[in-house]
């Protein structure tokens, strides 16, 4: 058991103190008489103790209230973590082009979008230690998750993406990398890294790609970059009536250079992912550069104690409260 306000227990020294003094200056009389010969008739009356019960209950009830005021709380756990000393930001495009399917998965193709985060969430899963957040671009970029050690929740809001829901016409890289960088900037983490997925082309925002780059390497940011899919014509989805029925190829291109130099200018790598296996090969490699071991130590769940003091304290003061005006109630 701990106090988490301790230095109210120094208040308990006081009772005594008070009680002595209030002893000393002696109990109010009940009346007031101007002759020993009123009062000759109860000269043999024995003393109550009732009045000392009745002071005891209030001092007791006053020194439950000053040991619940320091917060009594038990540990109910205590959880050592290995934490890599790594903080990491992915940046996902989310543009129209990101539905074409050249991933081939067993007998069927996979879009970009659905490849990428599901090599995305098998990368969180090998890295349970570090502060992992999600920016979400198309024309604009969003915040989908702040960097945090709760995968379930990030996990969670990666399931929830799906195309469409930025407008998708368009690709603000640079507009994903500052939102990313800014992000890290105030963590005091040893290692801060974005990597950044994108099938296309900076042409929307306002920040051009190589300018977010430079202000990720003067705050000690390294990005990867990855670029999704195949060069040239990729397979978009012709749906009808709900249903796909079947590709329609349109041309796709992606910014390799400007990707490159965005990597190369922060410390980090380009990687091209145009297929499955490479694709989480990317990863693997990420995954196995940025390692830094610091052991922290992580405390939870308390049970809160005040609540059965202050309880307890409540009922002796009703009934020291009860009593004086019921069964032993003395003149005043």
């Amino acid at each position: 058991m701990t106090f988490l306000h301790p230095w109210f227990l120094s208040l308990l020294l006081l009772l005594p103190l008070l009680a002595w003094l209030k002893g000393r200056r002696g109990q109010p009389p009940a009346f007031l008489y101007s002759s020993v010969q009123l009062v000759r008739a109860v000269l043999n009356v024995t003393r109550s103790s009732s009045g000392g019960l009745l002071t005891a209950l209030r001092w007791l009830a006053l020194a439950l209230f000053i040991v619940a005021l320091a917060q009594p709380r038990l540990l109910r756990s205590e959880t050592r973590i290995s934490a890599s000393g790594v903080d990491i930001v992915v940046a996902l495009d989310m543009s129209g082009s990101m539905a074409s399917e050249d991933f081939e998965v067993g007998n069927g193709r996979v879009s970009r979008i659905e490849m990428a985060k599901t090599v995305l969430k098998k990368f969180i899963d090998k890295r349970p230690n570090d502060r992992i957040g999600l920016v979400v671009f198309a024309s604009q970029a969003y915040i989908a998750a702040p960097p945090t050690l709760d995968h379930d929740f990030l996990l969670q809001q990666i399931d929830r993406l799906e195309l469409g829901r930025i407008d998708p016409n368009q690709t603000a890289i640079g507009s994903a990398l500052v939102a990313a960088v800014n992000r890290l900037r105030e963590l005091k983490s040893k290692s801060r890294i974005v990597i950044l997925m994108t099938d296309g082309e900076n042409n929307a925002g306002k920040i051009a790609p190589l300018t977010a780059a430079e202000a990720a390497r003067a705050l000690g940011v390294r990005v990867y970059t990855i670029g999704v899919g195949m060069q040239g014509k990729a397979p978009m989805p012709v749906f009808f009536g709900g249903r796909k029925v079947g590709y329609q190829w349109e041309p796709v291109d992606i910014d390799e250079d400007t990707l490159t130099k965005i990597a190369a200018a922060t410390g980090a790598k380009y990687y091209r992912a145009d297929n499955a296996e490479k694709f989480q090969a990317i990863y693997a490699e990420i995954d196995g550069l940025e390692k830094s071991e610091a052991e922290i130590k992580k405390f939870t769940q308390f049970q809160e104690l005040f609540p059965w003091l202050i309880s307890p304290g409540l009922g002796l003061l009703l009934v020291e409260v009860a009593l004086r005006h019921t069964l032993l109630r003395r003149l005043p």
